[in-house]
């Protein structure tokens, strides 16, 4: 009967009562019409209808101003639902009408226009996991200050589970009991560490987000059965390349070492090898190791902290392309022509033997100051031939719409106890860029290859962007009071470039790249192929980090199964047709995880850093406008609040119209973009905020005030 209530409403745009639905149905007997009610509460606690206060009935796709998603809450108070094909809706802080962080919510359209916003009508669905925060004490009371203050929640603690706590521990909790709307009956599962040991900041953050620390007994018993060399039983059937010139280049400090690469020249083609680190060869479908690997999805990299997919002893030992050792490979060996385009390639098992662990620094000197550091001599030629390459490669991928938003990325320096005492501006060189380059040009011709065999894969995809939301940035843009050529009806990635061409040299340029990539869908993992838009590529993967993503080491064992065992049995495609669903789902959702914790974790850094800088002074961009103020950010990335509070002289009004706070009587305006003098007033590692203070305003004449 669900079908037919469904069937029969979805022309219908005014609710019905029950007894209307039964009329159209054609019911007739009592005990039809007792099927119909259950049938209708079913559909709503499926949130497929919506009841309204008079108990009348509509399909919720119908209540055009009605809009169901999840709602995500951050720490500067405001919200989104989250909705599927269509914008995000905005939810102020005053509107979110008791909801948290994570609730699925009903949500009604209150404004249209360049941002959508919302409020909630009703929460529909909460769901609450374990929880991290400090215990403390309040009149003779131990409670707990949960770390995620999104969560507006109210926890009282078993007696019981306190025995072992003491002021200042970070603690998981488990919620047993709902008390109340936002009340709940909870108890201390386990200590983390006291908030002042090193690390145990970080450890908290990946906790909130179920990022697994330590690895259960069973793949810690399989891990003995690991060996520390390659043998040479394990050399059958794979190239041997170790003749050839291959290295690596990476961080400084990294261990887990899974790319390296080699160039020759054949008349004039470039012959480009990039040798991946066969992960699939210890870690096995079916396995403690594999199972372990697929629920972590991704290696999570927290300031310098590393809490790995696969146990240290596989990420930085026997699957770590280590210098002067011989390691199992997949190798893609490519030929590409002076216009940049692979015209022939292999995909084969092989192993190697890396001649030398390069850092970023050495090879940047080489190739941009042509400053050779001792021990890099013999590479000097082949480094600055694969920049040669480099730069081809990236012309060819800007030709097709390859998308450069040349983002900056903080990067934090802590000190031995592991405070913060930096925040830098991470470098990206042509070091850096070439192996970008690389790596893209493999995982494209492993992508392009299995998807012309139409065999089932893993695909990393980046859809279209929603037309509204270009128009709402580049409605955006004209308020900022620029002029825009590039016309958006056609949205192709050459559209995306000539964007960012033209705003290129505008001052509020790098706020400006980052509100157009966030008006841009976020890339996932798909069994669907449908083409990556930022790369501008019409079929890609991931192939190249298999030690800390497990979409590649996906793609490693579909590479074996097709290429290697030659498996193209139908039992096998049908296995992989149904598993790799799955499988894309869990990644892009640990991987959301993953990049959240990264993002907490600066914050909660850059907060910390900040706290032995309070009254200082700084010039700094605003990045954001909200009805409570505005967020600064500073040359470094750091960014604050103003509140609005704070604001002298004036009562500022946010006009959303505008995008900008306006003082009623002095029309001064504060918006996305300006330059502002501000001073930090305060700053605080457990909430992740920093606040600042305006300190020097310009009159509407230019005069300071």
């Amino acid at each position: 009967m669900k079908e037919e209530i469904i069937n029969i409403l979805k022309n219908v745009y005014d609710a019905k009562e029950a007894i209307e639905i039964n009329d159209m149905l054609a019911l007739s007997s009592a005990e039809e019409y007792r099927e119909l009610e259950e049938c209708l509460e079913q559909l709503v606690q499926e949130f497929v209808l919506y009841r309204t206060k008079k108990d009348r009935y509509i399909l919720m796709k119908n209540c055009l101003n009605f809009k169901l998603g999840r709602l995500t809450v951050n720490k500067k108070g405001y919200g989104f639902v989250i909705l599927e094909k269509e914008d995000d809706l905005y939810i102020a802080s005053d509107n979110l009408n008791g909801a948290i962080h994570d609730d699925v919510v009903l949500a009604e359209i209150i404004r249209s226009g360049v941002k959508k916003e919302g409020k909630v009508l009703k929460i529909l669905k909460r769901e609450i996991n374990d929880m991290v925060g400090e215990i403390v004490v309040r009149d003779n009371q131990m409670l707990i200050d949960l770390d995620d203050n999104k969560k507006d929640i109210e926890l009282v603690l078993k007696k019981e589970s306190l025995t072992n706590c003491v002021p200042g521990h970070k603690v998981v909790v488990q919620l047993d009991k709902e008390l109340g709307k936002k009340k709940y009956l909870a108890s201390v599962k386990s200590i983390l560490g006291h908030k002042d040991d090193p690390g145990v900041d970080i450890l908290s953050i990946a906790y909130k987000y179920a990022i697994e620390t330590e690895f259960n007994a069973d793949v810690l018993k399989e891990l003995d059965t690991i060996p520390t060399e390659v043998a040479d039983s394990e050399l059958q059937g794979r190239r041997d390349l170790t003749d050839k010139m291959i290295f690596t280049i990476d961080g400084a400090h990294t261990k887990d070492i899974d790319d390296a690469i080699s160039l020759e020249m054949e008349g004039n083609l470039y012959v480009l090898g990039v040798h991946i680190a066969d992960v699939s060869n210890y870690v096995k479908e079916n396995t403690a190791l594999g199972d372990a690997a697929m629920m972590r999805g991704t290696s999570c990299y927290l300031a310098d902290t590393v809490i790995p997919m696969i146990p240290h002893k596989l990420s930085n030992g026997i699957c770590s392309l280590n210098e002067g050792v011989i390691r199992l490979t997949m190798s893609c060996v490519m030929k590409i022509n002076e216009r940049g385009k692979v015209v022939s390639y292999d995909i084969f098992p092989s192993y190697i033997q890396s001649r030398k662990k390069m850092t970023y620094d050495a090879v940047n000197d080489i190739l941009m100051r042509d400053k050779v550091a001792e021990g890099y001599e013999e590479f000097a030629t082949t480094l600055k031939k694969m920049n040669e390459l480099a730069h081809i490669l990236r012309k060819e991928k800007e030709s097709r719409g390859y998308i450069d938003f040349d983002l900056d990325e903080a990067e934090v320096v802590q000190d031995e106890s592991g405070r913060a005492i930096d925040i830098v501006k991470r470098e990206r060189e042509d070091g850096e860029i070439l192996i970008e380059d690389f790596m893209i040009a493999a995982n494209e011709t492993v992508a392009s290859h299995i998807y012309n065999m139409d065999l089932p894969f893993i695909y990393r995809v980046h859809g279209t962007p929603n037309s509204e939301k270009i128009d709402d940035f580049v409605n955006l843009v004209k308020l900022l009071g620029y002029e825009l050529k590039t016309k958006v009806t056609d949205l192709t990635p050459i559209t995306m470039q000539k964007l960012l061409t033209e705003l290129s040299d505008k001052e509020e340029f790098s706020i400006l790249s980052s509100m157009l990539l966030r008006s841009m869908k976020k890339a996932e993992y798909s069994k669907d192929n449908i083409g990556h838009f930022g790369l501008g590529s019409k079929a890609y993967t991931h192939f190249t980090s298999p030690i800390r993503r497990f979409p590649d080491l996906t793609v490693h064992r579909l590479l074996k199964k097709y290429l290697v065992e030659n498996d193209l049995s139908m039992s096998t495609i049908s296995y992989y047709n149904n598993a790799l669903v799955e499988i894309a789902e869990h990644s892009s959702e640990k991987e959301v995880g993953s990049v959240n914790a990264e993002r907490d974790v600066l914050d909660m850094k850059m907060a910390e850093y900040m706290e032995s800088h309070i009254g200082e002074v700084y010039d700094g961009m605003i990045s954001t406008v909200t009805n409570f103020g505005f967020f600064v950010e500073l040359p470094n990335l750091v960014e604050g609040l103003v509140h609005v509070s704070t604001l002298k002289g004036d009562f500022f009004t946010y006009i959303p119209e505008k995008l900008a706070l306006i003082g009623n009587n002095t029309k001064k305006q504060y918006r996305i973009g300006d330059m502002v003098k501000v001073k930090v007033v305060s700053a605080s590692k457990e909430s992740a905020m920093i606040d600042f203070e305006i300190m020097k305003e310009e009159s509407t004449d230019g005069n300071q005030e």
